[in-house]
């Protein structure tokens, strides 16, 4: 019997909604810093992309901070972070129902952000028990997005190839990543006015279209099979 597809999904932007939080406490550490930076920055600029990385970019236009005054403000603001998702954080719309209407594909979250935030903003959201286990840190594995290896290696762990897994992101950063790692890639565009969809990637707006692309990817895959069968 055929493999299902194997689904995974981004957290921040994707699953949850933690990203206005995120970029109102990074505005407040890094501005405290002296590198200025505003909520909207984020959003803009740096949507998806690593803390430290972020971190690099402002340094090269403000001037470098003490690193161990960095690393001490980086604790507090995913402290500060933490805490609020837990009370705070709601799902992106659709979310919830998508994956009810998924619940017999295996699926994994891949993100840039730690383990525990993962598991925090899941536990808030009550979607935890969906993934178990399968929470693929940039932390954890030692590469983030728009590095392809972050994919590659959660598909590894969940025991699936590349063709056979399904990204679903809506940061740029990653749907790179997953182009490149050679999964078939979903970007959820919230923001299709000002955001374009790269080559490649199948675009919705709407977590609640995602059960019928993945229907349709299933039934491709199905008709692909049995053409294969049949041309032997």
């Amino acid at each position: 019997m055929m493999q299902p597809l194997c689904l995974l999904f981004d957290c921040d932007g994707t699953l949850v909604d933690s990203e206005p939080l995120l970029a109102a406490e990074m505005a407040i550490s890094l501005t405290r810093l002296g590198l200025p930076f505003q909520a909207s920055d984020y959003i803009g600029e740096f949507r998806g992309s690593r803390f430290r990385n972020i971190v690099t970019v402002l340094e090269n236009r403000y001037g470098s901070v003490d690193p161990l005054r960095l690393a001490e403000t980086e604790t507090e603001m995913r402290s500060n972070l933490n805490r609020r998702l837990e009370t705070e954080l709601v799902p992106i719309s659709g979310a919830a129902e998508a994956l009810q209407a998924l619940v017999d594909y295996p699926c994994g979250v891949v993100s840039n952000g730690p383990e525990n935030k993962i598991l925090t903003s899941l536990k808030a959201i009550g979607l935890a028990d969906r993934f178990g286990k399968h929470l693929f840190s940039g932390y954890t594995a030692n590469c983030w997005k728009p590095d392809p290896r972050l994919y590659l290696h959660a598909a590894n762990l969940m025991g699936f190839d590349a063709e056979d897994c399904v990204a679903i992101d809506d940061a740029l950063v990653g749907v790179k990543a997953a182009l490149d790692a050679g999964m078939t890639v979903i970007h959820l565009n919230r923001f299709p006015d000002v955001e374009e969809t790269p080559e490649g990637a199948i675009m919705i707006t709407s977590m609640y279209q995602l059960p019928t692309v993945i229907g349709h990817l299933t039934h491709e895959r199905i008709m692909d099979s049995k053409q294969a069968v049949h041309s032997r």
